[in-house]
C-alpha cells in the first residue's frame, strides 16, 4: 500500500481548496463564528479543519471510504487484519472488545491489574469477571500482568470463559507474555484481548517489547496519544483471526461510539501512521539511545535510583518492560513520589507522569530531544538538593498482596447499579463496595463494584489519600465515607 498518503488530510486539503461551505455542524462555521479570544489561544488552523465528519469530509459509512481506506493503511502499517479508529479512547475500543467477546452473565478472564475503563465495560455489559491474580512485587510494592500459568489455571477453574483480556505494558510499563498467554487461549478456541493502550510505538521498533498482534492477540487496543502523535482521544483497535470477526467489533463499538466523530482526530491518527512508516525506526531508535542517556544520567544522582530490568522483570515478575517509561525510585531520599511531583511543577514547571508513594516517573517519546531530556534531569538534581524542603514520605499502609485482593461478592453491574448508602469508611469494612476506588494516575481500581472490602485496602486508600494520592471517581474524594451496597448479597 501507498503509506505516503494520508487520506483523511489529503481530504481536508481538498476540502479547503473547494472552499466548501457547510450549513451543517459544527456551528462555529470553520472558525468564523468563534470568539476571537478562542481563536487566538486555539488558532484558525484548528477551527477550519475542525469539519463535520458525515456529508461535510466523510466516515466509514459514506461512498467516499476516506477513513475506511486511512484505517486500512493503519492495519497494513502494524500488520493486522482490520484496524478502526476511535475519537472516544481507549476507554471505549476495550469496552467494544470486551463486549465482543463475551454478554450479560457470561465469564471472561480479566488481569486484575487492569483499568478502571475495563472495569466501567464489566459494569455496562454485565459480564462476570473472573480475576486473575497479577504477579505482585511485595519488596517494591509493585503489580506486574498476570503470566500464563495464572491464566492457565482460571481457564481450567472456569472452562466456559469466553476469552481473557490483559493490560501490556501497564502504566509501569511493564509487559506480559502476551505470546503465552495468547496461545493457553488459543488451545480453548478462545479470543485474548490486548489492552495496550500504551503500546502504540511498539509494532515500529525491533528493540521495544514485541506488540501486541505479533504476538498472537486477537484484539488489540491501543491509545496512539499516550506514545505516539495522535491527539488526546486518539485511540485505534486492531484486530485478526476468526474468533472474532470484524463486524462484530464493528458492531459493538457502533453501540458506544459517537455519532459525530472528531475529524482532528482522525487526521492526527492517519499522519501519525505516514510518520511512523516513513520515519518510525529513526525516530524511536533515537528515543531509545535518549532514554538510555537519561536512565544513566539519573542514576549519577545522589538518593536516585532508575528502575530496569533487575527490578521489573525475570521469574514472577514481568516478561518485559519499555524503556521509555523511566521510573525513578526515591526510597533513598525519603520523600513521597507525590511531593516530589508537585516540587517539581512548581519549581522548574516540569509535569512528571505516574507518581506513587515511592516512585515518580517521566515517559519519553519520539518527541523528546537533549533540551526537554535536559531539563528533567535538571530538575532531578535540583530536587534532591533541595530534599530537606520536602516533608518525609507519609506512612501509606500498602497491604499485603494476600490482603489487597479483594473477594467479589456479586457482579459490579448489580453493585453498581443497586440500592447504595454512603457510611463512615471504618464502617465499610466487612461491606461489598458499590463505586470505583481508583487511584490515580495510574487509574488501576483498587476496590471495584461487587468486592468485599477490607480493613487493609481502607486503610491504604485513606493513608494514600492523606498523603497526596487523587482517587478521583470516588464519590467523597476524601475517602471519609465509602459507597456500599444497602443488601450485602454474597457478604459472609
Amino acid at each position: 500500500m501507498d503509506h505516503s498518503t494520508a487520506p483523511v488530510l489529503d481530504a481536508l486539503t481538498a476540502y479547503r481548496e473547494q472552499r466548501q461551505l457547510p450549513f451543517t455542524p459544527p456551528g462555529h462555521k470553520q472558525g468564523r463564528g468563534a470568539d476571537p479570544r478562542v481563536r487566538a489561544v486555539l488558532g484558525d488552523t484548528l477551527f477550519g479543519a475542525d469539519v463535520l465528519a458525515v456529508s461535510g469530509l466523510d466516515d466509514r459509512t459514506t461512498s467516499h471510504g476516506i477513513v475506511e481506506r486511512a484505517e486500512a493503511l493503519m492495519a497494513d502499517a502494524v500488520g493486522a487484519e482490520h484496524t478502526f479508529f476511535s475519537t472516544c479512547g481507549s476507554s471505549l475500543s476495550v469496552k467494544a472488545a470486551m463486549l465482543s467477546a463475551a454478554g450479560p452473565h457470561q465469564k471472561l478472564l480479566v488481569g486484575r491489574d487492569a483499568h478502571k475503563s475495563v472495569v466501567s465495560g464489566l459494569i455496562l455489559a454485565g459480564i462476570r469477571p473472573v480475576w486473575v491474580d497479577p504477579r505482585w512485587d511485595p519488596e517494591l510494592h509493585l503489580a506486574h500482568p498476570p503470566g500464563p500459568e495464572a491464566f492457565r489455571a482460571a481457564f481450567e477453574e472456569h472452562p466456559d470463559a469466553r476469552g481473557a483480556l490483559v493490560t501490556s505494558p501497564t502504566p509501569y510499563g511493564t509487559c506480559a507474555d502476551v505470546a503465552a498467554v495468547a496461545r493457553v487461549c488459543h488451545d480453548r478456541g478462545v479470543p485474548l484481548i490486548v489492552d495496550e493502550a500504551w503500546g502504540a510505538h511498539l509494532p515500529f521498533h525491533p528493540d521495544l517489547p514485541a506488540w501486541a498482534m505479533d504476538a498472537g492477540a486477537d484484539v488489540c487496543v491501543t491509545s496512539v496519544h499516550k506514545m505516539g502523535s495522535g491527539l488526546e482521544q486518539g485511540s485505534v483497535f486492531h484486530l485478526q483471526g476468526d474468533l472474532i470477526t470484524p463486524e462484530t467489533l464493528a458492531a459493538r463499538a457502533d453501540l458506544l461510539d459517537t455519532t459525530s466523530p472528531s475529524v482532528l482526530l482522525y487526521a492526527a491518527l492517519d499522519g501519525w501512521r505516514r510518520q511512523m512508516v516513513e520515519q518510525g525506526r529513526e525516530l524511536l531508535g533515537e528515543a531509545l539511545s535518549r532514554a538510555h542517556r537519561v536512565r544513566a544520567a539519573v542514576e549519577e544522582i545522589e538518593g536516585l535510583h532508575v528502575n530496569g530490568r533487575d527490578d521489573f522483570c525475570g521469574e514472577a515478575r514481568a516478561f518485559d518492560m519499555d524503556p521509555l517509561q523511566v521510573f525513578i525510585d526515591l526510597g533513598e531520599v525519603k520523600f513521597s513520589g507525590y511531593d516530589a511531583a508537585d516540587w517539581m511543577r512548581r519549581n522548574h514547571r516540569v509535569n512528571l507522569h505516574v507518581c506513587d508513594h515511592r516512585r515518580v516517573s517521566a515517559q519519553l517519546t519520539h518527541a523528546d530531544d537533549d533540551t526537554t531530556a535536559g531539563r528533567l534531569l535538571d530538575g532531578l538534581r535540583d530536587l534532591v538538593d533541595h530534599a530537606d524542603e520536602l516533608p518525609p514520605a507519609p506512612d501509606i499502609r500498602v497491604p499485603a498482596p494476600g490482603d489487597i485482593r479483594l473477594r467479589q461478592a456479586t457482579l459490579p453491574r448489580d453493585a453498581f447499579f443497586g440500592e447504595v448508602e454512603q457510611v463512615p469508611a471504618e464502617q465499610a469494612v466487612g461491606r461489598v463496595c458499590a463505586e470505583m476506588l481508583t487511584p490515580y494516575p495510574p487509574g488501576i481500581p483498587a476496590a471495584l463494584p461487587g468486592e468485599l472490602l477490607d480493613q487493609a485496602v481502607v486503610d491504604y486508600l485513606r493513608t494514600g489519600v492523606e498523603a497526596g494520592m487523587l482517587v478521583p471517581d470516588a464519590a467523597d474524594g476524601t475517602l471519609g465515607t465509602l459507597r456500599v451496597s444497602v443488601h450485602d448479597a454474597g457478604a459472609d
